[in-house]
C-alpha cells in the first residue's frame, strides 16, 4: 500500500525571476508573466528575488572605513531598503495585474550574481530568468555581466530576456 506522501502531486518545478529597479527587469518580468502564467494552471511555482547590495558596497568602501562612515552607512541601507521594498511591492502589483498570486518574495543582501545562484540551489529552481540591461561590450567589460556570470555558473535553464529596442 502507498504512503500518503507517494500520493501527493509531484513537486511543481521553481522559476526564479530576477527582480530590481531597472526598466529591463520590469519588462522581463512583464514577458515572463505572459508567456509562462497566461492561464491559472501555470507549470512553474514564482520566486522573484532582488538581491540588495550592501551599504558598504554601494558606497564603495574597501579597507578601513573612511572618517564619517558612521554617519553614512545607516542613510545608505536605509535607502536600499526602501528601493528593495518598492521593487518588491511593484513585483507583486504587476504579479496580481496579471492574476498570478501564488508567488514568493525574497529580498536577500548581497551581490546580484551569487544571490542569484544561491537562490537557484536553495529553491531547486529549472529555470532562472534575468533582463539584458543591454550594456555595450566596455560597460559589461567594467561592470560584469549578471546574466552572463548566472549563465555560466547557474545549476539550472538561464533565459535572459532582451527588451525591444524602441524605434526614433
Amino acid at each position: 500500500m502507498a504512503s500518503s506522501d507517494q500520493s501527493e502531486k509531484p513537486q511543481q518545478p521553481v522559476m526564479v525571476v530576477a527582480i530590481d529597479e531597472s526598466e529591463h527587469s520590469a519588462y522581463a518580468l512583464k514577458w515572463t508573466l505572459d508567456h509562462f502564467f497566461n492561464d491559472n494552471n501555470s507549470l512553474f511555482k514564482l520566486v522573484l528575488l532582488h538581491a540588495r547590495p550592501s551599504a558598504t558596497s554601494s558606497v564603495g568602501l574597501a579597507g578601513p572605513v573612511y572618517a564619517g562612515a558612521a554617519e553614512v552607512l545607516p542613510m545608505v541601507d536605509s535607502d536600499l531598503k526602501r528601493v528593495a521594498a518598492r521593487v518588491a511591492d511593484s513585483a507583486k502589483q504587476l504579479c496580481i495585474k496579471k492574476s498570478v498570486n501564488d508567488v514568493i518574495v525574497e529580498v536577500v543582501e548581497g551581490d546580484a550574481r551569487n544571490v542569484l545562484c544561491d537562490t537557484v540551489e536553495k529553491h531547486h529552481a529549472s529555470i532562472l530568468v534575468v533582463g539584458s540591461h543591454g550594456y555595450g561590450a566596455i560597460k559589461r567589460a567594467v561592470l560584469g555581466s549578471v546574466s552572463d556570470y548566472c549563465a555560466h555558473h547557474a545549476h539550472c535553464t538561464v533565459m535572459i530576456v532582451k527588451k525591444p529596442k524602441t524605434k526614433h
